[in-house]
């Protein structure tokens, strides 16, 4: 995965969904089961508020490649979408690789 994060958008979008999206499967696979399971809720908080950096990161280089490449509007709903769903950013980063 050859990535140019100095000078293309999109790559830092792609860079920025795929963090979300592990963080979320670590947050509702880990972390989840470790405060309900094993009586351990500091694992939400730690994974929580990294996974919430992380989202914020996201929406940040969504706008910016939205103003850079004026991505159209469907195309930040459907990212936008894919955060909020286990395994999507995963699907979403083929898509976004032929852009």
């Amino acid at each position: 995965m050859s990535l140019d994060l100095k000078s293309n958008p999109i790559d830092r979008l792609r860079l920025a969904s795929i963090l979300d999206g592990i963080s979320y499967l670590i947050l509702l696979g880990i972390a989840m089961p470790l405060k309900y399971l094993a009586d351990m809720p500091l694992a939400v908080r730690i994974v929580g508020m990294a996974h919430g950096i992380l989202f914020i990161a996201l929406c940040w280089c969504l706008l910016t490649a939205l103003l850079d490449r004026r991505l159209s509007f469907k195309w930040c709903v459907i990212v936008f979408l894919c955060a909020l769903v286990p395994f999507a950013p995963f699907v979403l980063d083929r898509k976004l690789k032929g852009r």
